[in-house]
Protein backbone atom coordinates (compact mmCIF):
# COMPACT_ATOMS: atom_id res chain seq x y z
CA UNK A 1 0.00 0.00 0.00
CA UNK A 2 1.49 3.71 -0.76
CA UNK A 3 2.09 6.19 1.75
CA UNK A 4 -0.23 8.51 0.51
CA UNK A 5 -3.36 6.51 0.53
CA UNK A 6 -2.55 5.08 4.40
CA UNK A 7 -2.10 8.31 5.76
CA UNK A 8 -4.88 9.27 3.82
CA UNK A 9 -6.85 6.62 5.43
CA UNK A 10 -5.67 7.74 8.65
CA UNK A 11 -7.12 10.52 8.33
CA UNK A 12 -10.77 9.26 7.93
CA UNK A 13 -10.05 6.90 10.86
CA UNK A 14 -8.73 9.77 12.96
CA UNK A 15 -11.74 10.96 13.92
CA UNK A 16 -11.78 10.01 17.55
CA UNK A 17 -9.14 8.97 20.31
CA UNK A 18 -6.69 6.58 18.81
CA UNK A 19 -3.99 4.49 19.33
CA UNK A 20 -1.44 4.36 16.50
CA UNK A 21 1.24 2.44 16.18
CA UNK A 22 4.10 2.55 13.34
CA UNK A 23 6.45 -0.37 12.83
CA UNK A 24 9.13 -1.63 10.46
CA UNK A 25 9.54 -5.04 9.52
CA UNK A 26 12.04 -8.22 9.26
CA UNK A 27 10.60 -8.13 6.07
CA UNK A 28 13.49 -9.77 3.48
CA UNK A 29 15.05 -6.50 2.42
CA UNK A 30 15.43 -5.74 5.96
CA UNK A 31 16.53 -9.15 7.07
CA UNK A 32 19.16 -8.78 4.68
CA UNK A 33 20.65 -5.70 6.15
CA UNK A 34 24.15 -5.46 6.62
CA UNK A 35 25.15 -5.36 10.57
CA UNK A 36 25.79 -1.66 10.28
CA UNK A 37 22.22 -0.98 9.62
CA UNK A 38 20.66 1.59 12.52
CA UNK A 39 17.20 -0.05 13.00
CA UNK A 40 15.56 1.98 15.36
CA UNK A 41 11.24 3.11 16.39
CA UNK A 42 10.43 6.64 17.63
CA UNK A 43 7.46 6.80 19.45
CA UNK A 44 4.83 9.90 20.05
CA UNK A 45 1.90 10.88 21.19
CA UNK A 46 0.12 13.28 19.19
CA UNK A 47 -3.56 14.86 19.29
CA UNK A 48 -6.60 13.18 18.23
CA UNK A 49 -7.32 13.63 14.59
CA UNK A 50 -4.26 15.63 14.03
CA UNK A 51 -3.15 15.98 10.30
CA UNK A 52 0.32 14.07 10.29
CA UNK A 53 3.08 14.47 7.96
CA UNK A 54 2.95 11.75 5.54
CA UNK A 55 5.22 8.91 5.21
CA UNK A 56 7.27 11.15 2.34
CA UNK A 57 7.37 14.49 4.47
CA UNK A 58 8.70 12.17 7.45
CA UNK A 59 11.72 11.08 5.25
CA UNK A 60 12.36 15.27 5.35
CA UNK A 61 13.85 16.77 8.61
CA UNK A 62 11.30 19.49 8.41
CA UNK A 63 8.94 16.41 9.05
CA UNK A 64 10.37 14.71 11.52
CA UNK A 65 10.29 18.16 13.03
CA UNK A 66 6.63 18.59 12.66
CA UNK A 67 5.87 15.22 14.24
CA UNK A 68 8.18 16.43 17.34
CA UNK A 69 6.30 19.56 17.90
CA UNK A 70 2.77 18.61 17.42
CA UNK A 71 3.73 15.30 20.27
CA UNK A 72 4.59 18.53 22.61
CA UNK A 73 1.64 20.35 21.69
CA UNK A 74 -0.36 17.34 22.16
CA UNK A 75 -0.31 18.33 26.51
CA UNK A 76 1.78 15.47 26.91
CA UNK A 77 1.92 15.57 30.84
CA UNK A 78 -2.33 16.07 30.98
CA UNK A 79 -3.58 12.81 32.25
CA UNK A 80 -7.45 13.35 33.81
CA UNK A 81 -10.82 15.51 32.18
CA UNK A 82 -10.74 18.57 33.25
CA UNK A 83 -13.57 17.65 35.02
CA UNK A 84 -12.34 15.13 37.41
CA UNK A 85 -13.96 15.56 41.09
CA UNK A 86 -12.42 14.35 44.21
CA UNK A 87 -8.49 13.50 45.26
CA UNK A 88 -8.03 11.55 41.70
CA UNK A 89 -8.29 15.18 40.09
CA UNK A 90 -4.80 15.88 42.22
CA UNK A 91 -3.35 12.87 41.51
CA UNK A 92 -2.02 13.89 37.83
CA UNK A 93 -2.27 17.00 35.56
CA UNK A 94 -5.70 17.91 34.64
CA UNK A 95 -6.41 18.51 30.68
CA UNK A 96 -6.63 22.29 29.69
CA UNK A 97 -9.30 21.49 27.31
CA UNK A 98 -13.00 20.58 27.83
CA UNK A 99 -14.05 16.96 27.83
CA UNK A 100 -16.44 16.70 25.31
CA UNK A 101 -20.54 16.25 26.32
CA UNK A 102 -23.88 14.98 25.58
CA UNK A 103 -26.64 17.67 25.10
CA UNK A 104 -27.93 16.72 28.52
CA UNK A 105 -30.95 15.22 28.71
CA UNK A 106 -33.69 18.26 28.85
CA UNK A 107 -32.06 20.09 27.11
CA UNK A 108 -34.84 20.12 24.57
CA UNK A 109 -37.78 20.16 27.00
CA UNK A 110 -40.25 23.01 27.21
CA UNK A 111 -42.21 21.71 29.65
CA UNK A 112 -43.76 19.25 31.39
CA UNK A 113 -46.97 18.50 34.45
CA UNK A 114 -46.35 21.24 36.76
CA UNK A 115 -45.57 20.66 40.39
CA UNK A 116 -45.49 17.13 41.44
CA UNK A 117 -44.55 15.81 38.25
CA UNK A 118 -41.42 17.70 38.16
CA UNK A 119 -38.24 15.42 37.91
CA UNK A 120 -34.62 15.45 36.74
CA UNK A 121 -34.43 12.89 33.71
CA UNK A 122 -32.50 9.35 33.88
CA UNK A 123 -28.93 9.87 33.28
CA UNK A 124 -28.04 7.41 30.25
CA UNK A 125 -25.79 4.46 31.43
CA UNK A 126 -24.99 3.02 27.69
CA UNK A 127 -22.61 4.03 24.49
CA UNK A 128 -21.92 2.46 21.55
CA UNK A 129 -18.47 2.84 19.98
CA UNK A 130 -19.62 4.80 17.53
CA UNK A 131 -21.23 7.11 20.00
CA UNK A 132 -17.24 7.45 21.76
CA UNK A 133 -16.15 7.88 18.27
CA UNK A 134 -18.12 10.80 17.30
CA UNK A 135 -18.63 12.35 20.93
CA UNK A 136 -14.28 12.12 21.11
CA UNK A 137 -14.77 13.67 17.70
CA UNK A 138 -11.19 15.41 16.69
CA UNK A 139 -9.48 17.13 19.27
CA UNK A 140 -11.30 15.32 22.93
CA UNK A 141 -9.48 13.37 24.84
CA UNK A 142 -12.44 12.73 26.81
CA UNK A 143 -16.30 12.28 26.43
CA UNK A 144 -18.34 12.00 29.17
CA UNK A 145 -21.88 11.09 27.98
CA UNK A 146 -22.89 10.85 31.52
CA UNK A 147 -21.58 9.85 35.20
CA UNK A 148 -22.43 6.52 33.98
CA UNK A 149 -21.39 6.21 30.65
CA UNK A 150 -17.16 7.69 29.36
CA UNK A 151 -14.63 7.03 26.96
CA UNK A 152 -11.32 7.65 26.32
CA UNK A 153 -8.47 7.04 24.49
CA UNK A 154 -5.39 8.41 22.81
CA UNK A 155 -2.92 8.41 19.42
CA UNK A 156 0.68 6.85 19.35
CA UNK A 157 2.99 7.39 16.38
CA UNK A 158 5.73 5.17 16.46
CA UNK A 159 8.15 6.02 13.00
CA UNK A 160 10.41 3.18 12.26
CA UNK A 161 14.05 4.22 10.74
CA UNK A 162 16.45 2.28 9.02
CA UNK A 163 19.88 4.41 8.97
CA UNK A 164 17.83 7.62 9.98
CA UNK A 165 15.10 7.51 7.49
CA UNK A 166 11.49 6.04 7.28
CA UNK A 167 11.17 2.43 6.33
CA UNK A 168 7.65 1.21 7.14
CA UNK A 169 4.08 2.02 9.30
CA UNK A 170 1.47 0.20 10.63
CA UNK A 171 -1.58 1.75 12.38
CA UNK A 172 -4.27 0.59 14.86
CA UNK A 173 -7.14 2.54 16.72
CA UNK A 174 -7.64 2.02 20.38
CA UNK A 175 -10.83 3.17 22.55
CA UNK A 176 -12.00 2.59 25.72
CA UNK A 177 -15.52 3.21 26.48
CA UNK A 178 -16.68 2.75 30.71
CA UNK A 179 -20.69 2.06 31.78
CA UNK A 180 -21.84 1.43 35.37
CA UNK A 181 -25.74 -0.58 35.07
CA UNK A 182 -28.12 1.45 37.50
CA UNK A 183 -27.66 0.38 41.39
CA UNK A 184 -24.50 -1.29 40.07
CA UNK A 185 -20.94 -1.73 41.76
CA UNK A 186 -19.45 -2.98 38.72
CA UNK A 187 -17.85 -1.10 35.99
CA UNK A 188 -17.24 -2.43 32.36
CA UNK A 189 -14.83 -1.21 30.15
CA UNK A 190 -15.31 -2.05 26.52
CA UNK A 191 -11.45 -1.46 24.57
CA UNK A 192 -11.95 -1.48 21.06
CA UNK A 193 -9.39 -2.14 18.29
CA UNK A 194 -10.09 -1.31 15.18
CA UNK A 195 -8.58 0.72 11.58
CA UNK A 196 -5.80 -1.60 11.43
CA UNK A 197 -3.65 -0.48 8.63
CA UNK A 198 -0.21 -1.17 7.33
CA UNK A 199 2.63 0.61 5.05
CA UNK A 200 5.87 -0.32 3.53
CA UNK A 201 7.75 -2.89 4.36
CA UNK A 202 6.56 -4.09 7.84
CA UNK A 203 6.42 -7.18 10.51
CA UNK A 204 3.14 -5.75 11.85
CA UNK A 205 1.31 -9.08 11.66
CA UNK A 206 3.28 -11.15 13.56
CA UNK A 207 4.01 -7.92 16.92
CA UNK A 208 3.05 -9.08 19.82
CA UNK A 209 0.75 -6.09 21.32
CA UNK A 210 -0.28 -6.63 25.50
CA UNK A 211 -3.39 -4.55 26.76
CA UNK A 212 -3.98 -3.94 30.43
CA UNK A 213 -6.61 -2.01 32.53
CA UNK A 214 -4.54 -0.79 35.77
CA UNK A 215 -6.20 0.94 39.02
CA UNK A 216 -2.80 2.93 40.15
CA UNK A 217 -4.04 4.75 42.63
CA UNK A 218 -6.75 4.52 45.72
CA UNK A 219 -8.22 6.62 48.05
CA UNK A 220 -8.35 5.63 50.25
CA UNK A 221 -4.98 2.68 49.89
CA UNK A 222 -4.86 -0.39 49.97
CA UNK A 223 -8.38 -1.36 48.01
CA UNK A 224 -8.79 -4.90 46.42
CA UNK A 225 -11.32 -5.03 43.23
CA UNK A 226 -12.56 -8.35 42.06
CA UNK A 227 -11.80 -8.62 38.09
CA UNK A 228 -13.96 -10.37 35.29
CA UNK A 229 -14.14 -10.41 31.11
CA UNK A 230 -11.98 -11.88 28.78
CA UNK A 231 -8.90 -9.00 28.32
CA UNK A 232 -7.02 -11.00 26.05
CA UNK A 233 -2.95 -10.10 27.55
CA UNK A 234 -0.93 -10.73 24.84
CA UNK A 235 -1.98 -10.67 21.27
CA UNK A 236 -0.20 -10.37 17.93
CA UNK A 237 -1.47 -7.39 15.63
CA UNK A 238 -3.26 -10.20 13.43
CA UNK A 239 -4.95 -11.80 16.46
CA UNK A 240 -6.23 -8.44 17.66
CA UNK A 241 -7.04 -7.55 14.67
CA UNK A 242 -9.40 -10.14 14.47
CA UNK A 243 -10.92 -9.90 18.44
CA UNK A 244 -11.44 -6.29 17.62
CA UNK A 245 -13.25 -5.56 21.07
CA UNK A 246 -12.79 -7.23 24.69
CA UNK A 247 -14.10 -6.24 27.97
CA UNK A 248 -13.04 -5.64 31.53
CA UNK A 249 -15.16 -5.46 34.50
CA UNK A 250 -13.88 -4.08 38.00
CA UNK A 251 -15.90 -3.86 41.16
CA UNK A 252 -15.24 -2.87 44.53
CA UNK A 253 -16.37 -4.68 47.85
CA UNK A 254 -18.08 -2.26 50.38
CA UNK A 255 -16.28 -1.51 53.29
CA UNK A 256 -13.16 0.13 51.88
CA UNK A 257 -14.32 3.30 51.81
CA UNK A 258 -13.86 6.40 53.99
CA UNK A 259 -16.44 7.71 56.25
CA UNK A 260 -19.75 6.68 56.82
CA UNK A 261 -20.77 7.14 53.19
CA UNK A 262 -18.11 4.44 52.71
CA UNK A 263 -16.77 5.99 49.62
CA UNK A 264 -13.55 5.36 47.47
CA UNK A 265 -12.55 6.94 44.61
CA UNK A 266 -9.53 5.37 41.89
CA UNK A 267 -7.94 6.11 38.93
CA UNK A 268 -8.48 3.62 35.72
CA UNK A 269 -5.91 3.68 33.32
CA UNK A 270 -5.71 1.27 30.17
CA UNK A 271 -2.01 0.76 29.14
CA UNK A 272 -1.05 -0.48 25.50
CA UNK A 273 2.53 -1.68 24.93
CA UNK A 274 4.46 -3.23 22.19
CA UNK A 275 7.68 -5.49 21.64
CA UNK A 276 9.55 -4.34 18.10
CA UNK A 277 10.71 -7.07 16.33
CA UNK A 278 14.63 -7.52 15.97
CA UNK A 279 16.86 -6.31 15.06
CA UNK A 280 14.84 -3.12 15.47
CA UNK A 281 15.49 -1.10 18.59
CA UNK A 282 13.38 1.35 20.42
CA UNK A 283 13.90 5.08 21.55
CA UNK A 284 11.40 5.50 23.92
CA UNK A 285 8.73 3.73 25.54
CA UNK A 286 7.17 0.81 24.05
CA UNK A 287 4.07 1.43 24.08
CA UNK A 288 2.02 3.91 25.70
CA UNK A 289 -1.15 4.67 28.35
CA UNK A 290 -4.08 6.33 27.52
CA UNK A 291 -5.83 8.40 29.56
CA UNK A 292 -7.08 7.92 33.04
CA UNK A 293 -10.76 7.44 33.98
CA UNK A 294 -11.82 8.34 37.26
CA UNK A 295 -14.11 5.88 39.10
CA UNK A 296 -15.69 6.33 42.72
CA UNK A 297 -17.89 4.23 45.31
CA UNK A 298 -20.10 4.59 47.59
CA UNK A 299 -22.88 3.20 49.88
CA UNK A 300 -24.18 6.83 51.34
CA UNK A 301 -27.32 6.33 53.04
CA UNK A 302 -29.37 9.64 51.47
CA UNK A 303 -28.64 7.73 48.03
CA UNK A 304 -30.53 5.26 46.35
CA UNK A 305 -29.64 1.55 46.81
CA UNK A 306 -28.17 2.29 50.34
CA UNK A 307 -29.30 -1.12 51.68
CA UNK A 308 -28.38 -3.46 48.85
CA UNK A 309 -32.28 -4.95 49.05
CA UNK A 310 -30.89 -6.57 52.10
CA UNK A 311 -27.33 -7.38 51.00
CA UNK A 312 -24.70 -5.38 52.32
CA UNK A 313 -22.31 -6.69 49.98
CA UNK A 314 -24.56 -4.78 47.14
CA UNK A 315 -25.76 -1.89 48.76
CA UNK A 316 -24.22 1.57 47.17
CA UNK A 317 -22.94 1.74 43.11
CA UNK A 318 -20.57 2.95 41.51
CA UNK A 319 -20.53 6.24 39.39
CA UNK A 320 -17.61 7.80 37.69
CA UNK A 321 -16.18 11.28 39.43
CA UNK A 322 -17.02 13.54 36.92
CA UNK A 323 -18.59 16.79 36.84
CA UNK A 324 -22.29 16.93 35.91
CA UNK A 325 -24.54 19.21 35.05
CA UNK A 326 -28.39 20.55 35.94
CA UNK A 327 -30.54 21.83 33.56
CA UNK A 328 -33.04 24.37 34.53
CA UNK A 329 -35.44 25.84 31.61
CA UNK A 330 -36.96 29.30 31.51
CA UNK A 331 -38.96 28.30 28.45
CA UNK A 332 -42.59 28.96 28.86
CA UNK A 333 -44.72 26.03 30.15
CA UNK A 334 -41.52 24.78 32.05
CA UNK A 335 -43.11 23.99 35.68
CA UNK A 336 -39.83 25.61 37.34
CA UNK A 337 -39.56 28.69 34.70
CA UNK A 338 -39.80 31.78 37.47
CA UNK A 339 -36.68 29.77 39.11
CA UNK A 340 -34.60 29.59 35.86
CA UNK A 341 -35.57 32.88 35.40
CA UNK A 342 -34.09 33.70 38.25
CA UNK A 343 -31.16 31.99 38.18
CA UNK A 344 -30.23 33.12 34.69
CA UNK A 345 -30.08 36.88 35.85
CA UNK A 346 -28.21 36.38 38.63
CA UNK A 347 -25.40 34.64 35.74
CA UNK A 348 -25.82 37.32 33.69
CA UNK A 349 -26.98 40.42 35.38
CA UNK A 350 -25.92 39.87 39.08
CA UNK A 351 -25.41 43.64 39.41
CA UNK A 352 -29.81 43.15 39.04
CA UNK A 353 -30.28 40.89 41.89
CA UNK A 354 -30.71 41.11 45.83
CA UNK A 355 -28.98 41.69 47.96
CA UNK A 356 -26.57 44.30 46.68
CA UNK A 357 -23.25 43.52 46.05
CA UNK A 358 -20.03 44.57 44.09
CA UNK A 359 -18.58 42.64 41.49
CA UNK A 360 -21.20 39.77 42.44
CA UNK A 361 -20.70 36.35 41.32
CA UNK A 362 -22.37 33.22 42.33
CA UNK A 363 -20.95 30.06 41.61
CA UNK A 364 -21.90 27.21 39.83
CA UNK A 365 -21.92 28.56 36.59
CA UNK A 366 -18.30 26.53 35.15
CA UNK A 367 -16.46 23.68 36.13
CA UNK A 368 -14.10 25.84 38.17
CA UNK A 369 -16.36 26.98 40.39
CA UNK A 370 -19.00 24.15 41.27
CA UNK A 371 -21.91 23.85 43.60
CA UNK A 372 -21.21 21.27 46.75
CA UNK A 373 -24.02 19.61 48.17
CA UNK A 374 -24.62 19.31 51.73
CA UNK A 375 -27.17 17.04 53.62
CA UNK A 376 -27.04 18.89 56.72
CA UNK A 377 -30.47 19.97 58.22
CA UNK A 378 -29.06 23.06 60.06
CA UNK A 379 -26.84 24.46 57.36
CA UNK A 380 -29.99 23.52 54.89
CA UNK A 381 -31.80 26.02 57.42
CA UNK A 382 -29.08 27.93 57.80
CA UNK A 383 -29.19 28.99 54.10
CA UNK A 384 -32.70 29.41 53.98
CA UNK A 385 -33.23 31.49 57.15
CA UNK A 386 -30.61 33.99 55.49
CA UNK A 387 -32.45 34.09 52.35
CA UNK A 388 -35.32 34.93 53.71
CA UNK A 389 -34.20 37.42 55.56
CA UNK A 390 -32.80 39.19 52.64
CA UNK A 391 -36.25 38.76 51.19
CA UNK A 392 -38.07 40.60 53.78
CA UNK A 393 -35.43 43.29 53.94
CA UNK A 394 -35.87 44.12 49.93
CA UNK A 395 -39.62 43.05 49.73
CA UNK A 396 -40.91 43.53 53.46
CA UNK A 397 -43.01 41.01 55.66
CA UNK A 398 -45.55 40.29 53.26
CA UNK A 399 -43.25 38.96 50.31
CA UNK A 400 -45.01 36.03 50.23
CA UNK A 401 -48.24 37.76 49.04
CA UNK A 402 -50.33 35.40 51.30
CA UNK A 403 -48.31 32.35 51.03
CA UNK A 404 -48.74 32.08 46.82
CA UNK A 405 -44.76 33.26 46.60
CA UNK A 406 -41.75 31.54 48.14
CA UNK A 407 -38.32 33.03 48.82
CA UNK A 408 -36.13 31.68 45.98
CA UNK A 409 -32.80 31.40 46.46
CA UNK A 410 -29.29 30.80 44.29
CA UNK A 411 -27.13 28.90 44.75
CA UNK A 412 -29.53 26.44 46.43
CA UNK A 413 -29.99 26.50 50.23
CA UNK A 414 -28.84 22.75 50.24
CA UNK A 415 -25.55 23.76 49.09
CA UNK A 416 -22.21 25.04 51.09
CA UNK A 417 -22.31 27.81 49.02
CA UNK A 418 -26.17 28.81 50.12
CA UNK A 419 -26.85 32.22 52.04
CA UNK A 420 -25.20 31.39 55.12
CA UNK A 421 -22.16 30.59 53.36
CA UNK A 422 -20.14 33.21 55.12
CA UNK A 423 -21.02 32.89 58.35
CA UNK A 424 -19.57 29.39 58.37
CA UNK A 425 -16.39 31.15 56.06
CA UNK A 426 -15.92 34.38 57.07
CA UNK A 427 -13.35 34.37 54.10
CA UNK A 428 -15.62 34.00 51.26
CA UNK A 429 -17.42 37.20 50.27
CA UNK A 430 -20.46 38.24 51.97
CA UNK A 431 -23.86 38.71 49.84
CA UNK A 432 -22.38 36.45 46.75
CA UNK A 433 -25.89 35.01 46.46
CA UNK A 434 -29.75 36.18 44.87
CA UNK A 435 -32.85 36.25 46.29
CA UNK A 436 -36.20 36.82 44.40
CA UNK A 437 -39.70 36.39 45.89
CA UNK A 438 -40.94 33.57 42.96
CA UNK A 439 -44.66 31.76 42.55
CA UNK A 440 -44.67 28.96 45.16
CA UNK A 441 -45.54 26.46 42.33
CA UNK A 442 -42.07 27.32 40.18
CA UNK A 443 -39.94 27.29 43.02
CA UNK A 444 -41.42 23.82 44.48
CA UNK A 445 -40.96 22.36 41.07
CA UNK A 446 -37.66 23.40 40.94
CA UNK A 447 -36.85 22.04 44.06
CA UNK A 448 -38.18 18.36 43.00
CA UNK A 449 -35.81 18.64 40.25
CA UNK A 450 -33.15 19.16 42.37
CA UNK A 451 -33.73 16.52 44.62
CA UNK A 452 -33.79 14.26 41.88
CA UNK A 453 -31.00 15.59 40.44
CA UNK A 454 -29.34 14.44 43.68
CA UNK A 455 -30.63 11.28 43.75
CA UNK A 456 -30.20 9.99 40.33
CA UNK A 457 -26.43 11.81 39.21
CA UNK A 458 -25.62 10.32 43.43
CA UNK A 459 -24.40 13.73 44.13
CA UNK A 460 -22.20 13.27 47.33
CA UNK A 461 -22.21 15.59 50.35
CA UNK A 462 -19.07 18.04 50.66
CA UNK A 463 -16.10 19.26 48.68
CA UNK A 464 -15.24 16.19 46.75
CA UNK A 465 -18.40 16.46 44.58
CA UNK A 466 -19.64 19.15 42.92
CA UNK A 467 -21.82 20.37 39.67
CA UNK A 468 -23.11 23.17 37.79
CA UNK A 469 -25.91 24.78 36.54
CA UNK A 470 -27.26 25.47 33.02
CA UNK A 471 -30.28 27.56 32.19
CA UNK A 472 -31.54 27.04 28.94
CA UNK A 473 -34.72 29.42 26.99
Amino acid sequence: MGSTRWWRAGRRTLTAVTALVVVSAAAPALANAGQRDDLRVESYILPVGATKPSLKELATPQGRERLREMAVQAEPGARLAQETRGPAASYAPLSHQASGYAPARGESRAGSSAGPGATAPEPPRKMTYDECKKGLGSDKKFYVKSRFAVCDGASFVQEWLQNGRPAGASMFNVRVVGTIARDSRTIDFQYYFTDFETTGETGALSMPITTKGTIPKTWPAGAHFTRGGNMPGTKTWAQLEALRTFHQTVNAKTGQGSGRSDVLFAVYEPAVSFTPPAPWKLNGDTGGTLFMLAPRWDAASYLPNSTGGGNPAKKGAATFSYDTTLILSAKPGAEERAEAQHIKTAFTHPEDTKPYMSAKKVPGQTVKDPLHRTVSAKRNDDNRNAAKKQCRRYWGAGYSHGGTRDCDEYPFASTYEGAAEHAYDPEVRKFNFSVKPIAKEDNQAGGLILKGFYSKNRILDGLDDGFTVKIIG
